[in-house]
């Protein structure tokens, strides 16, 4: 258990290091990426993009009234972990699905305990502030 929970945490850190490696020459003021923009920061073809935006769910950008796609930097952090897994190390599109996935329900796990914890504390106040009045 401890060791699948290590591995979690790493793969985490690993996959937020390389979407940073993609978007490190990005301008901070720029909110929203055109899939041309995309396709040129990955250097690929947009309709690879598009592509991926039918197998991954993830993978939503925000369409403007002529459909025009307008990704923004969590898009382009999911397409750089897309882009790892599947161009950089051999997965096929059925494992990174798979691979986000589980890390999805690893993170939803941590998250869960997260708020517990919180509601635990926040209940212990609570019971404190009611003895002292």
């Amino acid at each position: 258990m401890f060791i699948k929970q290590l591995f979690c945490i790493l793969d985490k850190s690993l996959q937020i290091t390389m979407a940073k490696d993609f978007l490190k020459n990005i301008p901070a003021e720029k909110l929203y990426f055109t899939i041309g923009d995309v396709a040129s920061i990955f250097n690929v073809n947009t309709s690879l993009i598009r592509f991926w935006e039918s197998e991954f769910p993830m993978l939503k950008p925000h369409k403007n009234i002529r459909g025009e796609r307008k990704f923004t930097r969590k898009d382009l952090s999911i397409i750089a972990q897309i882009y790892k897994l599947v161009k950089e190390e051999g997965f096929t599109l059925d494992g990174a699905r798979k691979h986000f996935k589980s890390s999805k329900t690893s993170e939803n796990k941590d998250t869960e305990n997260e708020i517990l914890q919180r509601l635990k504390h926040l209940k212990n106040s609570i019971l404190q502030w009611k003895d002292e009045l």
